[in-house]
């Protein structure tokens, strides 16, 4: 299970509700999201930039990279498409 944690000007490093984890930035911006079951990363999953941008997305399977995976230049154009199985980079 993950740790209660707080930076030291007391904003949430990250809340769980139910089977959901989002994480936030110092400045509280939102910085990732996405199901956690059993402890794992599970399914698709969202990571911003500190400026709200999203920075890249994909799918994890028990806690790994699985799925294609795609990265955000900081304007929201598509920057590289990846393919991964079981942690392990396959294409891209």
């Amino acid at each position: 299970m993950l740790e209660k944690q707080i930076y030291a000007n007391g904003q949430k490093v990250y809340d769980q509700k139910d089977d959901y984890l989002t994480y936030y930035f110092k400045n509280g911006a939102l910085k990732a999201e996405g199901p956690f079951v059993k402890n794992k990363k599970e399914g698709e999953w969202y990571f911003y930039r500190k400026s709200g941008y999203m920075w890249k997305k994909g799918t994890y399977k028990n806690g790994k990279k699985d799925g294609p995976w795609q990265r955000f230049s900081s304007d929201g154009q598509v920057e590289s498409d990846c393919l991964y199985r079981d942690g392990e980079l396959v294409k891209g």
